[in-house]
């Protein structure tokens, strides 16, 4: 039957195509290779997939750069691919998201090719132009999230253009109605095509302050907009953005996207946010049944250094969300394709490593929301480390050496061990290496054993389903008087769920329990 909160409590599985499947033996992963790939996902127990961009784009930033909405590129495939890919995921009970990149297109987009043009052509003003200022420098203070101003002058156009990331992704100007019934549209092409939803990206990016005012410094105690942290200075994390982005236009468009959903049943929205005060933010995209109906939150994600994960880690952001709002659904994940991965993040000093992706795994199956597991996940992969000359990412090689960027967790999964390329392609060159470590954590060799981390992840998820409390329950977070045991009750109706979850490798005691080292501990009461 049909249920229109099918993504409430569902588990989702994020696919970088680059890196899922290469069927075509480029080296580069495709929509057949998923599609070749799904009983895998299914098999898993998962809900649902979330796709990152396949569209065509030149690839300055791997996708998120579009120049055709409508249009699968090359690279991976054809539009009859996606809805080969569709029907076959539909087929195996899975539903699909598709990763849609509004806030900004590519340079090589028809609609900035003519907009750079001149000032008065048809689109000239569907992206954010301006005036140097009388010195020649740019319009304000902004900066990029991917470093330096967030201006670049245009020759042709004798002007600034506005773009929050790379220069090669200018940002579309959301306060020209015309540009908001175009991406609207571009959202209905795939939402016919049989689409279940949209993963939505910096959906708070649309709108920026029309007066185009200076944004603020940012005190030293105040939070940081961006889920990558750095401890040397960095432009972007020195500013308090305020009117370069989460305008409150924003809330009106938002309404206008749920309309459009609300035309298609038991459709979904996810938005990412990245914000100053992400949580109010999140209760405010998502309050009702007006706007988007979960956000995409980063507490679990930021950083690229080494952490030693502490209760309060995981505690804190659930219970500092939950104060803003208790009616909020979240959707919550532990990694995706642009942070280190959470085995290396939070377990550089841990010896077990399988047993610590287990335990993560559990923990981040017991959270309230929707949750989403980043390809490799299941296999417990580490972060990779990339040689510079291998590094493809341009935040990395911008960044290089204090960060090798987002290509350590973006690797090709790891198929079959005894095959080339761990059965990812049959190319003798794959477009990021392989590593060894990743290799003889292949799917085949896990498949084999009964206590793997894939093996353990599909009884997990089987297992969650059964019970209601770790689906759409409440959370409580109780003390344990152990500093390294996390504890919460989840509760649906007549059912409670009591969890415990030992962070360390010692045997830590907790109300009369005692835990292994990285034990989750989840039963009734």
């Amino acid at each position: 039957m049909s249920d229109p909160d099918w993504w409430r409590g569902a588990v989702f599985y994020q696919i970088y195509p680059r890196s899922f499947m290469d069927l075509n033996g480029d080296g580069v992963g495709d929509l057949p290779g998923i599609t070749d790939r799904l009983e895998h996902i299914a098999n898993l127990g998962i809900d649902a997939i979330w796709i990152s961009p396949f569209f065509k784009s030149p690839m300055a930033d791997f996708g998120y750069d579009v120049s055709d909405y409508r249009c699968v590129d090359p690279m991976f495939g054809t539009n009859e691919d996606f809805d080969i890919l569709l029907s076959r995921a539909h087929d195996l009970g899975l539903k699909v998201i598709v990763d849609l990149v509004l806030s900004h297109t590519s340079t090589e987009h028809p609609w900035f090719i003519e907009s750079r043009l001149s000032a008065n052509n048809r689109k000239a003003d569907w992206y954010v132009w301006a005036d140097a200022k009388p010195d020649g420098s740019p319009p304000n203070n902004w900066q990029s999230v991917f470093s330096g101003d967030a201006w670049t002058f245009d020759t042709k156009r004798g002007q600034y253009y506005l773009h929050n990331f790379l220069r090669e992704q200018p940002d579309l100007n959301f306060h020209n109605p015309a540009v908001q019934d175009q991406v609207l549209s571009e959202c209905r092409y795939w939402l016919e095509r049989g689409v279940d939803g949209f993963r939505l990206d910096v959906c708070n990016f649309y709108f920026h302050d029309k007066e185009l005012r200076d944004n603020p410094p940012r005190h030293h105690d105040e939070t940081i907009s961006t889920g990558v942290q750095f401890e040397k200075p960095y432009p972007y994390i020195m500013q308090r953005h305020i009117h370069d982005k989460s305008q409150p236009e924003n809330l009106e468009f938002l309404g206008r996207l749920r309309k459009l959903m609300d035309e298609y049943p038991d459709k979904m929205t996810l938005g990412e946010i990245g914000d100053d005060d992400p949580y109010k933010l999140s209760v405010e995209y998502t309050k009702g049944d007006d706007y988007l109906n979960t956000t995409y939150n980063t507490h679990f994600i930021a950083g690229t250094d080494s952490k030693i994960l502490t209760k309060e880690m995981i505690q804190e952001p659930v219970e500092f969300l939950q104060n803003y709002s208790k009616e909020v659904w979240p959707s919550w994940a532990f990694g995706n394709h642009d942070v280190v991965r959470p085995v290396t993040r939070w377990g550089k000093s841990i010896k077990d490593k399988d047993a610590f992706a287990k335990l993560l795994m559990k923990m981040l199956l017991c959270l309230r929301g929707t949750i989403f597991i980043y390809q490799g996940e299941e296999l417990g992969l580490s972060e990779a480390h990339i040689r510079f000359e291998d590094i493809q990412d341009p935040w990395g090689k911008a960044l290089w050496p204090e960060w090798q960027g987002r290509d350590g967790c973006r690797t090709p999964i790891p198929w079959q061990a005894d095959l080339p390329q761990a059965g990812f392609s049959e190319s003798h060159k794959t477009w990021l290496p392989i590593p060894h470590e990743h290799v003889i954590r292949a799917v085949n060799t896990q498949e084999t054993d009964p206590h793997s981390v894939l093996n353990t992840t599909r009884e997990f998820i089987a297992w969650r389903k059964q019970h209601p409390a770790l689906i759409k329950g409440s959370i409580d977070f109780f003390e344990t008087n152990n500093p390294f045991v996390l504890g919460f009750v989840r509760q649906a109706d007549t059912e409670k769920m009591r969890c415990l979850f030992n962070l360390s490798e010692q045997k830590q005691s907790c109300d009369g329990f005692d835990l292994l080292p990285l034990e989750a501990r989840i039963e009734k009461i």
